[in-house]
């Protein structure tokens, strides 16, 4: 401990004397993305992963961030690597003169953190340094000693504004919050609720993004105890955009060049915000807090085939990140088929907005799936008075036609005056596709995949028009037959015939 808080305290001596001398400094206003390069923008340029040449990449095309790792060698030299060995030479135990005879596969040296945090101060005003210390093989002691080493050395370079320190090693953040406080830390491991690292002053939770899948409710709680969120490390665009709805403040990625043209896309970056979702993260049942049944052998007046379970998993089950809404040709009260039929009636309804549903349909004849919405007063004002949203329907016999239509009282299928449109794809069983629809006091669009292939304006004549001025529940379902699925019959040999549905997202404006 005496050593640790001296080495400290020299360096940062030093640094005041003049004898370390530090770069020009320039303001820093860090860049207004989310975008934390994983050591280095290295992939898309070849360039070796932790060099100095990947960091200036970073700072190149703007990142907010770039990660680095550190690493002590046997003489106690802080060098930038990422595994305990380079070149086979175990770093811990092996001097640096000895780990400089061997290059990176560009020629760059083995940079030390003195080199490497110059070069990151150079010409740099926006990227953040984030600071990896790698627990030591050797003991715990030494992991702290090279966090005071390091946090010093950021001191004498007056580095500190610039840097965030990031660890898998708890005692080792602890320590540089012990030394600074106030500076931002992130922990890496996460096996710690936001709570725990409010409690132990460290500022940032740092997790691989499947922990936030599987602790979900962290997502919240940090963001009320101001703990910064961060995500490593997400290369694909899905997760990307999932991270985005959720409005986190970082996201660390070997694909920096993706992420920024896909923040650019994004919902929440221009001006829409998550409001409720479902990421069918969990095993077993629907979440009962989100999704009810509507069980029984009703047909919505459309003569369908199926009986509507509750609670059963051989029709509604999360498995693996996705729900899968599965019909089974089995008798139950005199029908020939079972499916599931989910709704947020009584638990979610919404006015206006952006709802995304990610689906992969059900092929066959006689297949009839739904993501629709009704009015919450369709007690009071039956149907089609309650008004009708159908983001998405399919019927088997049209392999390669979605359909988007709204129904209300002047507008339904019982009067044939329904507004409805059509559009075309080839795989609506093979891929997910992102079902949608845009709703506004003054339109409703609906989307596949971006694209607006049916656009509802409200004509401002009447309720019996325009009854979407009011709260509307979400439904999930897969119908088997009736007047529309079963115009073609039903082909037995289908089933099990299962939706799969990997997300639902509803987004309002901020």
């Amino acid at each position: 401990m005496i050593r640790i808080t001296v080495c400290f305290l020299l360096l940062t001596c030093m640094a005041s004397c003049g004898i370390l001398k530090p770069r020009s400094k320039a303001p820093v206003v860090f860049a207004n993305n989310i975008v934390v390069a994983h050591r280095g923008a290295f992939k898309k340029n070849k360039l070796p992963e932790n060099s100095i040449a990947s960091l200036k990449q970073a700072i190149a095309l703007n990142c907010t961030g770039s990660e680095f790792d550190v690493r002590m060698t046997s003489d106690d030299s802080l060098i930038i690597n990422h595994d305990p060995a380079f070149k086979k030479l175990p770093i811990e135990q092996t001097t640096y003169a000895e780990l400089i005879k061997h290059s990176l596969s560009n020629g760059e040296k083995l940079p030390t953190l003195r080199e490497y945090l110059l070069a990151g101060m150079e010409n740099n005003t926006a990227t953040r340094l984030i600071c990896e210390i790698k627990p030591s093989e050797i003991s715990k002691e030494r992991g702290k000693q090279i966090a005071a080493k390091t946090v010093a050395l950021v001191h004498a370079l007056r580095a500190r504004e610039r840097v965030v320190y990031i660890s898998f090693d708890y005692d080792i953040l602890k320590k540089i919050v012990a030394l600074d406080p106030g500076v931002p830390t992130q922990y890496l491991n996460g096996d710690r609720s936001p709570e725990q690292l409010k409690a132990d002053g460290i500022t940032g939770a740092d997790y691989h993004y499947s922990v936030f899948k599987k602790h979900i409710e962290w997502i919240a709680s940090a963001k009320q105890l101001n703990i910064a969120l961060n995500a490593w490390t997400v290369n694909d665009a899905e997760t990307m955009e999932w991270l985005m709805a959720n409005d986190f403040e970082f996201i660390t990625t070997n694909e920096p060049e993706l992420l920024m043209e896909l923040m650019q896309k994004t919902l929440t970056r221009n001006g829409w915000k998550l409001v409720w979702s479902d990421e069918f993260n969990d095993q077993g049942e629907p979440d009962s807090t989100k999704w009810g049944y509507h069980p029984g052998a009703h047909g919505g007046g459309n003569n369908e085939l199926q009986y509507y379970t509750a609670n059963d998993t051989l029709n509604a089950v999360v498995a693996n990140g996705v729900l899968k809404i599965i019909a089974r040709k089995e008798i139950r009260e005199n029908k020939a088929y079972t499916s599931s039929k989910l709704q947020t009636r009584n638990k979610a309804a919404f006015t206006y907005g952006r709802i995304e549903v990610r689906a992969k349909l059900p092929a066959g004849r006689g297949t009839w799936p739904a993501i629709w919405m009704l009015g919450t007063n369709i007690d009071s004002s039956t149907w089609p008075a309650c008004g009708e949203i159908d983001i998405m329907e399919h019927v088997g016999y049209e392999k390669d036609s979605i359909y988007g239509t709204i129904h209300s009282d002047a507008y339904n299928h019982i009067k044939g005056t329904q507004k409805g449109k059509a559009i075309y794809t080839a795989d609506p069983y093979s891929r997910f596709h992102v079902y949608a629809i845009e709703w506004s006091p003054e339109k409703i669009d609906f989307m596949m995949d971006g694209v607006v292939y049916n656009h509802i304006r409200n004509e401002h004549l009447s309720v019996k028009e325009w009854p979407f001025d009011a709260p509307f529940y979400l439904i999930l379902n897969l119908a088997i037959g009736g007047g529309w699925g079963g115009k073609k019959g039903v082909d037995d040999t289908i089933f099990p015939a299962t939706m799969e549905v990997d997300w639902v997202r509803v987004f309002q404006t901020k």
